[in-house]
């Protein structure tokens, strides 16, 4: 198979895998669509995330970096809003994976 050639034109969308952490239980694998960002723009994620915003909550937050997963249910307001609550660990799973993606972090397995 031939090497995929490198672009300076960015999708504006990538796939990565997250584990949700399940008490009791191995992580769960989601595939998540994240949105991608230039330099500029994350950096005011970045800064935003510092700042606070009574206004913005967790599953603005996944919205906003996010714009699907692999899951049965739709990806929404509501939906999210329910794995962030059953799942209290996901929240920050989400955000890490996609500031490691966006600034090219991997992890060893």
């Amino acid at each position: 198979m031939a090497k995929q050639k490198f672009s300076l034109t960015v999708s504006p969308t990538f796939e990565a895998t997250v584990a949700i952490p399940v008490p009791g239980k191995a992580a769960a694998d989601v595939v998540f669509t994240f949105k991608h960002r230039d330099r500029t723009s994350f950096r005011e994620l970045m800064d935003s995330l510092s700042e606070q915003n009574e206004d913005r909550s967790d599953a603005d937050l996944v919205l906003d970096i996010a714009s699907g997963w692999d899951l049965d249910e739709p990806f929404d307001a509501e939906h999210v809003g329910q794995l962030l609550d059953r799942y209290i660990g996901s929240g920050a799973a989400i955000l890490n994976a996609y500031i490691n993606e966006q600034t090219g972090v991997r992890r060893k397995n």
